[in-house]
């Protein structure tokens, strides 16, 4: 596993100048299924989101996005592969270190490094960190979308 990271939250004091709200330090922690660890950053009960008042995002967010947005940072463990998922979100993933490899169910698989981004566009699709000793970390943020269409059939979710 990655090391735990700083997050900065910024705000704005009474007279409107921006100031820092909090700084703590986030460590990733190991999900039920083993393959991965996580750590929530910060989340929107809805977009777009509200900034007035004092809060410090929702407190959680499950493995899905359940309406507004989420960002979370991600450890996907040396030789481990993510459940195949789909869920109502635009995703935007940004891989900051180590390899990856995304596997559609139309059997596309592209190699990502260090640097690469995806926009997952509501598509079925699975993470695997092809190394047999070094963790993957990605950063992602998911917004709340419509469901996919195709030929007439909404793509439901699939939840892991």
């Amino acid at each position: 596993m990655e090391p735990g990271f700083q997050r900065v939250v910024t705000t704005h004091d009474a007279k409107g100048n921006s100031v820092v709200r909090s700084i703590d330090m986030l460590e990733p922690q190991t999900i039920a299924s083993g393959d991965a660890a996580f750590r929530f950053v910060w989340a929107t009960p809805t977009v777009p989101a509200d900034m007035n008042g004092d809060h410090d995002g929702r407190d959680e967010a499950g493995l899905t996005l359940s309406g507004g947005s989420v960002f979370r940072m991600v450890d996907l463990l040396p030789g481990r592969t993510s459940p195949m998922h789909r869920s109502f979100s635009i995703d935007y993933g940004i891989v900051l270190s180590g390899a990856l490899e995304l596997v559609l169910d139309g059997g596309d698989r592209i190699a990502l490094k260090a640097g690469d981004v995806v926009v997952q566009r509501g598509t079925n699709h699975l993470w695997h960190n092809p190394s047999p000793d070094t963790p993957c970390r990605i950063a992602f943020v998911l917004i709340e979308a419509a469901p996919i269409v195709c030929d007439g059939r909404v793509m439901e979710e699939v939840h892991p």
